[in-house]
């Protein structure tokens, strides 16, 4: 490959990529996915939602660890929260978390 070959295409591909804080950004989204306990959670909630007593039931967690990683969720905008009274339910920000859970697990099955 000619010199020249080469300085085009590292040109093209660095004018096509993401800025750094951008990259950063997604590192950090990504590293959310990197715990089961808050995986497991997501899990639940692509069912329905739920209230942070159910999904403790429901990963076999005390409220109050599943309360933290909720609040991580929450703090990535991956799931939201609805208040009823004193009552808080969880549920998935959008369907895109779903889909990148699919990917992920689709890719994990082959």
């Amino acid at each position: 490959m000619a010199h020249e070959d080469h300085q085009d295409i590292v040109r093209e591909i660095k004018e096509n990529m993401p800025d750094a804080d951008t990259l950063f950004e997604l590192a950090d989204f990504f590293k959310v996915f990197g715990d089961s306990t808050r995986i497991r959670i997501m899990c639940a909630l692509f069912e329905k939602e739920l209230s942070v007593c159910c999904i403790a039931d429901i990963v076999g967690m005390e409220q109050s660890t599943v309360s933290h990683q909720l609040r991580v969720l929450r703090q990535e905008n991956l799931v939201k929260v609805r208040r009823e009274g004193k009552q808080s339910y969880y549920s998935l920000e959008d369907e895109h978390i779903q889909k990148i859970f699919e990917m992920g697990l689709e890719h994990i099955l082959e």
